[in-house]
């Protein structure tokens, strides 16, 4: 077997027509004939190109609303014959299968009808048949023909093709090949996981995953650690679809951090006011709402301003110059919000390593979806934490109740406290985090941290008293014994908001009336590990 092989024949078959013209005039003019089907034969011709139909071929005409048209032996076996095996050469021979050295297939727009909400019957007839076969089989060959699935590649196959003198080198069809067995695994995946969903299967025997490299990084959550972003088709917004304005390649750490702040700020909706979140290492290092964008920024920054230094600031609002300015005033990796006003852009402009993206919306925190983690051996498999809690949801079982700012404190906590590693403890006081606790063995120890954590800052800002005296505090998962609580009590919370549900409820809501607080069940956990 040679390296290089020529490219003498072509057929092409995309459903996507970019740049279809300019590929076909570019091989007709290096010698090359070339074969199509249907609308990408009509393109071609109606371009003055010469192209012959496959139907001229194979001797028989499209048919079945184009359901049948290149599953035949003069196509397949002109992809799939070994040209330096006697047998092969001698079947085409005599068969009258001319050689085929390049296919350039797309195929149909499926992911595309699934993301416009096409029905039942119109994603059946997106499901390509013809366009797979062909693709796996000239892949399979790839010591003989070149296998192009994506525009992207038409300008590198050209450049081969010049760099050999119309042929190409098995490396470059080994490199295609990959990529076609990676897009027709994509394709099958997209099938699959629609029709699982279609019919209301929820644990399918067998589940595929797919992404599109978005992003070689540079490594991953530690420089030995090679890495890189996918995508995976969808459109919700967040990291995946931001447009990055300036700074810095994103890192792993940072898109990971990024999406953690994105997804948590997205729980407060513009209409209900101006809300900012901070993250650090996934976890949200102050949160809050104000009646600017400003104050909403400096209340978030107030909570744990040592952890802030190095931070991720999202924001569910369009980002203004005052804004802007009060973020640069530290260092921040990255920004992150639905839109950004001119002056700010420009202020952000004179701080080249920070990262400004800028995203279509907020993220939808109620839309069904699922969620993976990989473990040893396997890929667990949830769906995505949606739970919403709302006023009339909230269970009273101390007999002293909730006020009405009280209760807007711990919804605001509660959606916090989603966010938040378990176990996750959350303070808050008059819209904003005053305290976080995450990721602690014992729930004991996260009310102790995000206490002490508030101290110190009151300390820092010269305050007379932690402002975590009056505030109210939400716990993740409900309170095993009454000493968790306690301690929140004696940080100066005054009401609590937590799942319930323990074999020791009556001690907790007995301790807390004991105590003077106020508690609400919710009756939904949101454990984070």
């Amino acid at each position: 077997m040679s390296d290089l092989h020529p490219v003498r024949r072509a057929l092409i078959s995309v459903s996507d027509k970019t740049g279809l013209t300019d590929l076909a005039k570019a091989l007709a003019d290096r010698g090359v004939e070339i074969l199509s089907t249907g609308g990408s034969a009509k393109a071609i011709r109606d371009a003055g190109i010469s192209v012959r139909d496959v139907a001229d071929v194979t001797g028989f005409p499209e048919m079945m609303d184009g359901r049948v048209k290149t599953l035949h032996p003069k196509v397949h076996g002109g992809l799939l014959a070994l040209r330096d095996n006697a047998d092969h050469v001698a079947a085409m021979k005599e068969h009258g299968i001319g050689e085929i050295d390049l296919l350039v297939v797309n195929l149909y727009p499926f992911e595309a009808a699934l993301a416009r909400g096409a029905g039942y019957d119109e994603m059946i007839e997106n499901i390509d048949i013809g366009g797979p076969a062909m693709i796996r089989a000239a892949a399979k060959n790839h010591a003989f023909v070149s296998t192009v699935v994506d525009v992207e590649d038409y300008g590198p196959l050209l450049a081969e093709l010049d760099a050999n003198d119309g042929q190409t080198s098995y490396v470059f069809r080994q490199r295609l090949a990959q990529i076609a067995y990676a897009r027709t695994g994509a394709y099958d995946a997209a099938v699959s996981t629609w029709m699982a969903d279609a019919i209301g299967e929820t644990t399918p025997r067998r589940r595929v995953f797919a992404g599109t490299l978005a992003q070689s990084l540079r490594y991953g959550e530690n420089p030995h650690q090679a890495a890189a972003f996918y995508t995976d088709g969808s459109d919700r917004p967040g990291v995946a679809v931001a447009a990055q304005l300036q700074g810095k390649e994103l890192s792993y750490n940072n898109i990971n951090d990024t999406d953690a702040a994105f997804e948590l700020v997205s729980e407060f909706l513009p209409a209900e006011g101006f809300a900012c979140a901070i993250i650090k290492h996934a976890n949200p290092s102050g949160v809050a709402r104000g009646a600017t964008l400003k104050e909403a920024y400096q209340k978030a920054f107030d909570c744990d301003r040592t952890s802030a230094f190095g931070g991720i600031v999202a924001l569910n609002s369009r980002l203004d110059v005052e804004t802007a300015q009060a973020i640069c005033e530290i260092f921040t990796e990255v920004v992150i919000a639905p839109a950004a006003d001119d002056d700010a852009i420009e202020v952000f402009a004179a701080k080249k390593n920070l990262r400004l993206l800028l995203t279509p919306g907020l993220a939808n925190t109620a839309e069904a979806g699922l969620s993976y983690r990989q473990v040893s051996g396997g890929m667990l498999v949830q769906d995505r934490d949606n739970g919403q809690m709302a006023l009339d949801d909230l269970k009273v079982v101390t007999k002293k109740a909730p006020t009405e700012e009280q209760m807007r404190d711990l919804l605001f906590a509660w959606k916090v406290a989603k966010h938040v590693k378990s176990n996750a403890i959350v303070y808050v006081k008059d819209g904003a985090t005053v305290g976080v606790g995450a990721g602690q063995m014992s729930r004991l120890d996260s009310a102790l941290i995000a206490a002490k954590k508030a101290e110190r800052m009151a300390e820092a800002m010269g305050l007379p008293q932690p402002l975590t005296i009056g505030s109210a505090v939400a716990s993740d998962a409900f309170f095993p014994f009454a000493d968790g609580l306690m301690e929140a009590a004696a940080a100066g919370a005054t009401c609590v908001i937590q799942p319930g549900g323990s074999m020791r409820d009556d001690e907790v809501i007995k301790a807390a009336d004991e105590a003077g607080l106020a508690m609400v069940f919710t009756g939904m956990r949101h454990f984070r590990h």
